[in-house]
C-alpha cells in the first residue's frame, strides 16, 4: 500500500477516522509522549519512528505544529511533505494523518489556563480518550533528540 497516495485521498476528519479504525486493529507504536505546560501555553511532543503511519486527535483549539523531521501528512492545504525543521498553522477541527520517511518530532502548541495534563487533553480534543497518553500498556519517556556523531 502506497500510504502517502492513500492521504491524498484523506483530508476531512470523517476519512482520517475511517482510517484510524483500521489502524487501531494493528500493532501500536509508541510515540513517547512529553509535555511542558508553561506560561498559558502547553507544548506536546511525540516521537514518531521512520515507518510509522499515524493519525491524530480532531483538535479544539487553533495551534502551531513545530516539525523536525521527514513526514507526508494532511495539513489545512492538503497533503504536505514536512522536511527538516517546519512550523505550521493548524486551525481547530482539523485530523491529522501521516506517514514518517524519517524520524520526526512533533510538538503541537496551544494556549490553556489549565495546569492538569488530563484537563489539557480534554480541552484540546473531544477524542482524549482516543490518545495515546489515556490507553494502557503503553509506556510514556520524554522524547530525547538524537544526535548523530561527526
Amino acid at each position: 500500500m502506497d500510504a502517502v497516495a492513500l492521504l491524498s485521498q484523506m483530508p476531512t476528519p470523517e476519512r482520517v477516522r475511517a482510517l484510524e479504525d483500521e489502524m487501531l486493529k494493528l500493532p501500536q507504536v509508541d510515540l513517547s509522549t512529553a509535555h511542558v505546560v508553561h506560561a498559558g501555553m502547553c507544548v506536546r511532543t511525540i516521537f514518531i519512528p521512520a515507518g510509522t503511519a499515524l493519525t491524530g486527535a480532531l483538535t479544539n483549539i487553533d495551534n502551531l505544529c513545530i516539525v523536525s523531521g521527514d513526514i507526508s501528512v494532511t495539513t489545512d492545504e492538503g497533503v504536505k511533505r514536512l522536511q527538516g525543521f517546519n512550523v505550521i498553522p493548524a486551525a481547530a477541527g482539523f485530523k491529522r494523518a501521516g506517514f514518517a520517511h524519517a524520524d520526526t518530532w512533533w510538538s503541537t502548541v496551544w494556549k490553556t489556563e489549565k495546569t492538569d495534563i488530563l484537563e489539557i487533553e480534554d480541552e484540546m480534543t473531544s477524542e482524549a480518550h482516543l490518545l495515546q497518553t489515556r490507553r494502557t500498556g503503553i509506556s510514556y519517556e520524554k522524547p530525547t533528540l538524537k544526535l548523530e556523531e561527526a
